[in-house]
């Protein structure tokens, strides 16, 4: 059953529209990796600074898209970083919450084939079921129904295609947890629908980044120290990448990879670069995130005490110099698709 708190009338947060510049935050910082190359080895370049706590058997969280999406992380990519640093790590994957080409396991399978997730196992974590992870703290639910292979795993790597999303605003490690880890069937109803009506995506705006963020609070609580995020920004639709060839053409900049152990601090440094670009560059995306209310996202991680808001940003180009997010975007070029 539902686990949401209806009953006791919970009230989401406001100001989801609304970006914070860096020097009205205050807290700890963090640190996140930043490299602009978008390659194989920028993105183990990038993933060896922070994976010192990840071990045993592993997963690795990343949308393996729609049948022929255009703009998911390079295979090529993830499978040198595999062969490298993650030998024995399975891809891991749920099922679709909507009807399309990952929306039964059957069908999820043939669409990882035809996108070539074909040089190591891909686990579909709900093909045999659910499991409930508890939410600390969450006013929404109290648990959250995920794969149930999910607690196989000794360690979660969370390998980022950083966009656009029609829901969320903006697609980041958040995103791919929360949504990405919650079943096919339990979980993403609970997050997306509210109960005894007929459609299936009602729940919006700052209650949506609420529930999201909730579930991806489970996750990540659950893998405790053993959890670390990459974050690449290439290809940045303002559609998430479950639109596959129907997604909106790309007209962001690419930025570059970058990586770190605290879930905000990566997702906040990622918006950060888009709001630093120039008002041309920046356009979509920033409509997209501001006109879902996507900064609740954000807020709402620092609120549960996910990590900070505040980064050092360092330059994996520059001998590990210390970077702003105005200096990370210094001389991108116009997109062109590769």
């Amino acid at each position: 059953m539902c686990t949401c708190d209806k009953c006791g009338a919970p009230t989401p947060g406001t100001g989801g529209q609304t970006y914070v510049p860096y020097e009205e935050r205050c807290g700890n910082e963090s640190i996140v990796y930043f490299t602009r190359k978008l390659s194989a080895e920028g993105l183990i370049k990038a993933y060896e600074q922070v994976c010192s706590r990840i071990s045993g058997h592993v997963g690795v969280k990343l949308h393996t898209g729609e049948q022929h999406g255009p703009n998911i992380i390079p295979r090529e990519w993830v499978k040198e970083l595999i062969e490298k640093d993650l030998r024995g790590a399975n891809i891991i994957e749920t099922n679709t919450y909507y009807d399309g080409d990952r929306y039964t396991t059957d069908l999820h399978r043939k669409t990882i084939e035809v996108n070539g997730w074909t040089f190591c196992p891909v686990d579909i974590m709900d093909e045999f079921g659910t499991t409930t992870l508890p939410v600390e703290g969450g006013k929404w639910f109290k648990k959250m129904s995920v794969g149930a292979h999910l607690t196989n795993y000794d360690s979660l790597v969370a390998l980022t295609h950083f966009k656009g999303h029609t829901c969320g605003g903006f697609g980041g490690s958040n995103k791919n947890i929360g949504i990405g880890c919650a079943d096919g069937r339990i979980g993403k109803m609970w997050i997306h629908t509210t109960p005894l009506q007929d459609d299936q995506w009602d729940i919006v705006e700052e209650e949506f980044m609420e529930r999201m963020t909730e579930s991806t609070k489970a996750t990540i609580d659950y893998f405790g120290k053993h959890v670390t995020y990459v974050n690449v920004m290439r290809n940045m639709s303002v559609s998430c990448d479950c639109e596959g060839l129907a997604a909106e053409p790309v007209v962001t900049p690419n930025v570059g990879i970058l990586s770190s152990t605290d879930i905000l601090a990566i997702d906040q440094a990622c918006v950060d670069i888009i709001y630093a670009m120039t008002p041309e560059d920046q356009h979509a995306m920033v409509e997209r995130i501001e006109t879902r209310h996507g900064h609740r996202q954000l807020s709402y991680m620092k609120e549960l005490g996910m990590g900070n808001n505040r980064y050092v940003l360092i330059d994996l180009d520059n001998g590990g110099k210390r970077i702003t997010a105005a200096d990370a975007v210094i001389g991108l070029k116009p997109f062109v698709r590769e």
